[in-house]
């Protein structure tokens, strides 16, 4: 079945990238080379994972539309945001934005709200710019800007695979829902120390 297929790909996919984050340790964090740093560049950081872990969460938890609507439009913005930071546009309060992603997005899976989904839309694009230019600062170091753009984008889709089958677990499991609201709350959680981490280190 379709939804078992895709708890199971997205259980892999969340191995995947563990052991990827592992392999991230021995390289060096601030060089950018190609399309396997660009992949190794969002799962480096928390702050970036349980945010678009958490765009998949709460797709999965809305259903179709925003199910593949908000974890397409993601990456799709976020590309955008990339260029931004390599052409070095400014961007005030990047990393502010990046922990405030984790805040809002938690709170939303966690009280399981349910906006219209071009309010959906637009917070998930919001935050996205904010990822985006993380990522795009690194692209003039790197050796092979197109492949470690792909790379990043490639990556972020597949967090947000592992968050949507986690998601989905609202819809087939009767304790779903409440472990779909607890990682909510979980990566607001998260968020609130990350922010906080930022407001005391400036």
């Amino acid at each position: 079945m379709p939804r078992r297929l895709l708890l199971r790909t997205g259980a892999g996919t969340a191995a995947a990238l563990l052991l990827a984050r592992a392999a991230a340790a021995h390289t060096s964090e601030g060089m950018a080379g190609g399309l396997a740093s660009g992949f190794l560049h969002p799962i480096q950081g928390l702050d970036h994972v349980i945010a678009m872990v958490a765009v998949g969460l709460w797709g999965g938890q809305l259903g179709r539309p925003a199910l593949w609507l908000l974890p397409v439009a993601f990456p799709m913005v976020m590309a955008l945001g990339g260029a931004a930071g390599a052409r070095g546009l400014p961007l005030p309060g990047v990393e502010i934005g990046i922990a405030m992603s984790g805040i809002v997005l938690g709170v939303m899976v966690a009280g399981a709200l349910r906006p219209a989904l071009p309010v959906a839309l637009a917070l998930v694009g919001i935050f996205a710019v904010f990822h985006g230019h993380a990522h795009g600062t690194e692209l003039p170091g790197a050796a092979n800007p197109l492949a470690y753009g792909v790379g990043f984008v490639a990556s972020t889709g597949l967090l947000h695979l592992a968050g949507i089958a986690v998601g989905l677990l609202v819809h087939v499991r009767p304790a779903g829902p409440w472990v779909v609201r607890g990682c909510g709350a979980a990566i607001a959680a998260g968020g609130v120390l990350f922010l906080l981490r930022q407001v005391v280190g400036a």
